[in-house]
């Protein structure tokens, strides 16, 4: 296992949820109050379990990657990204399931998320395989999994301050 193995497995599902939900009618609300209930709790709970597990290692042992110098640079862009996401996906929640609103509320958040994870995968997850050792990412992938498992109903949304969030976990 893999931490940055299993933070890519959930891109993958997180992106299937969203071209699941774009293919699902939107007279069918309970498909998609269930299919995005889903989602909804895995990019809480993803965003929350990266941030307790894989960032603050990220802070301590890379060096900066795709495009970037510092893997405090790559962190703050991730926190900020987390908070935009977490908004976008409350908000999804202001409109009635199947609405052209709704819909339009999901794209954001599909938004959102997208270009978090293109960011993530050539900037953080490169510098973690590159400055991070096979045992200790094994380590921290069993953690994710299990904070994920753990909290597979999704956690509390809330934004955290991105140079405070540097500052704590340095």
């Amino acid at each position: 296992m893999d931490i940055t193995q299993e933070i890519l497995d959930d891109h993958a599902q997180q992106r299937k949820l969203f071209a699941i939900i774009e293919q699902i009618d939107a007279g069918d609300t309970d498909a998609l109050t269930a299919v995005w209930g889903r989602l909804e709790a895995l990019l809480d709970s993803h965003a929350e379990a990266e941030e307790q597990l894989f960032y603050p290692v990220l802070l301590k042992k890379g060096e900066g990657a795709g495009g970037t110098d510092s893997p405090a640079a790559e962190t703050d862009d991730a926190i900020g990204d987390h908070n935009d996401i977490r908004d976008a996906v409350a908000a999804v929640g202001d409109h009635p399931v199947g609405s052209d609103a709704w819909f339009e509320a999901v794209a954001k958040a599909n938004e959102a998320n997208g270009d978090h994870l293109a960011e993530e995968e050539r900037e953080g997850l490169t510098d973690f395989r590159e400055n991070v050792s096979v045992e200790e990412r094994h380590r921290l992938a069993v953690a994710f999994v299990a904070f994920q498992a753990a909290h597979v109903t999704g956690v509390e949304r809330v934004d955290k301050d991105p140079q405070e969030y540097i500052e704590q976990n340095s």
